[in-house]
């Protein structure tokens, strides 16, 4: 076998670093042909490792393939061609280039066989992200840069501890799975959560995410979360303690998506909900919940990506992001409409779209594993779910009363972006085997059974039928909700502005004074040494003695006493 020496993440990167110097029809081509490119070699990594080097006394593998890493490999060089076509008429000469930097560092997360390279592409990521979300160029984006990259560097900091301790402990750099044996393998595990928007810092996401621009926000839905979803089913599979954060992740995003009015930071929260559904298949841990967790990554990213795409269409030809704003855009964007109705439906897992073939899957291993409870919890979150992110979405900005805006369809690449999406959340739904056949176990499960599909359909009518007798409660007003993100958004700075420049300004004040008694002690010294100072005059030795003879006194003294 020939080994490959290209990284497909490296590719990638340094296409990116390139892309600023192209103009015109060929930096359009570029942005579609650069990731596609980059999915062909992603099918030409093998099996196994493909290139090790030494650095330290270890052996670090940066490129080494398998059928899970392949899996998301391909998801990402997909999301970074379909995000590209999107943003392919963006004005910022930064954005697209920042994505793909971070789409090709979450490739080399994917292909790496080491936790040395897992952690280097990681901060990689973190640096492209924050650069996308700062690209968007406006105050607000700038204050959720600041905030965004001062949590995904505790991350880092802690991830760093966790691999450095995990290296000394075992003498082993290779990234295999790991047991909750050990500090280190806890802060392992604690800095991968942390991407993955897991309590307590969850709010990172929905804060950050919606002030980028309307393409900026598709990106960022892609990569930091799905790469922690892949690392916590390489390192921590069948870790428990996931199958309940899961939970709560995907409650949460259910009931601040529902209590949300800006309609971005309302999928936001579908993206910590989806996280944790599949968060709780990695914790159930068996062959069949771990197929469920990589499904519903790969199908999560695209209609979650789909979604995106309408709701950026819509803000970039309105100018709005409120529900209370918006309203019967279905009228003069239609297209877009369909495209974000596709999108809510396959969230919402309706038979014939992709959410239909990969939600069912964690159901069906939590039933299988007589977790009656868990089934019934994942029951219960794909109701909500359907209410938040499928209906509420769904019907605030297309479908309630005319808002009065009369905007025109997007740019004929927005368009195309969303049409393909919308395709493949169909194309899966209606034909899973490509998928199962590149998820990492093998798969023997048939979706569309008469008894599934009946239970779907009755499970989405209960949630239309809610949703629209609970309708009057649903009205959003101009707020925006908080939670633990108080403490870096209100504490915080209240504290900068009453404790700490209160202790800046004493402490200047007290620099300043002793600044100023300096300078004049100087000064003094200075004179007296001058010519005709006291200490440069000639002293006698009658006055010398004397003072000599005080000085032995007070020595004296001061012994006796």
């Amino acid at each position: 076998m020939t080994e490959v020496l290209i990284h497909p993440g490296l590719v990638l990167i340094v296409g990116a670093l390139l892309l600023p110097l192209l103009r015109g029809t060929l930096r359009s081509v570029a942005v579609v042909a650069l990731p596609l490119l980059v999915l062909a070699l992603v099918w030409q990594v093998p099996d196994g490792p493909a290139g090790q080097l030494r650095y330290l006394d270890h052996t670090l593998t940066p490129l080494q393939g398998d059928k899970l890493s392949r899996l998301f490999a391909t998801l990402f060089s997909l999301m970074a061609a379909g995000g590209g076509l999107f943003a392919m008429t963006q004005k910022s000469r930064v954005e697209v280039p920042a994505a793909f930097v971070y789409a090709g560092s979450a490739i080399g997360v994917a292909l790496a066989g080491d936790l040395v390279t897992v952690f280097v592409f990681w901060e990689l990521m973190a640096v492209g992200s924050t650069l996308v979300l700062w690209s968007q160029g406006t105050e607000a984006a700038y204050r959720a840069a600041r905030r965004y990259l001062m949590i995904h560097l505790l991350g880092g900091v802690v991830l760093f501890a966790g691999v450095t301790g995990h290296i000394v402990d075992t003498g082993d750099v290779a990234f295999s799975r790991m047991a909750l044996d050990s500090p280190a393998h806890w802060l392992i595990l604690i800095g991968f959560l942390v991407n993955a928007g897991a309590p307590p810092l969850s709010a990172w996401l929905p804060d950050a995410y919606p002030e980028a621009s309307w393409s900026g926000s598709v990106f960022l839905s892609a990569f930091t979360t799905k790469t922690a979803v892949y690392v916590l089913i390489r390192g921590f599979p069948g870790a428990e303690l996931l199958i309940w954060i899961g939970l709560f992740m995907a409650f949460y995003g259910i009931v601040y998506g529902l209590l949300e009015n800006d309609i971005r930071r309302i999928l936001a929260y579908t993206i910590v909900n989806q996280s944790g559904l599949m968060m709780v298949g990695v914790g159930i841990g068996t062959e069949m919940a771990l197929d469920g967790a990589a499904a519903q990554a790969f199908v999560g990213v695209i209609y979650v990506a789909l979604l995106l795409m309408s709701a950026g269409s819509v803000m970039q030809m309105t100018g709005k992001r409120k529900c209370t704003e918006l309203g019967g855009l279905v009228r003069t964007m239609p297209l877009t409409a369909a495209c974000g109705v596709i999108g809510a439906m396959a969230i919402s897992a309706f038979p014939l779209t992709s959410g239909f073939i990969s939600k069912s899957m964690v159901s069906q291993a939590a039933l299988d594993g007589h977790h009656l409870w868990i089934w019934l919890l994942l029951t219960a979150a794909s109701v909500g779910a359907c209410l938040h992110a499928g209906i509420k979405f769904s019907w605030f900005v297309f479908f309630q009363k005319d808002s009065g805006l009369r905007p025109a369809e997007p740019p004929v690449s927005m368009r195309w972006a969303m049409v393909l999406f919308s395709l493949l959340c169909v194309a899966l739904g209606i034909w899973p085997e490509p998928l199962y056949a590149l998820l990492p176990y093998a798969v023997d499960y048939v979706p569309y059974t008469g008894a599934h599909v009946v239970t779907q359909l009755q499970l989405l009518l209960f949630s239309g039928l809610a949703f629209f007798v609970l309708l009057p409660y649903l009205k959003r007003s101009l707020t925006i909700t908080l939670d633990a993100d108080w403490l870096w958004r209100i504490l915080l700075p209240a504290l900068l502005r009453n404790v700490g420049m209160p202790l800046v300004r004493g402490w200047n004040m007290l620099v300043h004074a002793a600044y100023v008694l300096i300078m004049e002690s100087t000064t003094l010294v200075l004179y007296q040494h001058r010519q005709d100072g006291r200490f440069a005059r000639t002293w006698s030795t009658r006055s010398m003695a004397l003072w000599v003879l005080v000085l032995l006194l007070g020595f004296l003294i001061l012994y006796y006493v």
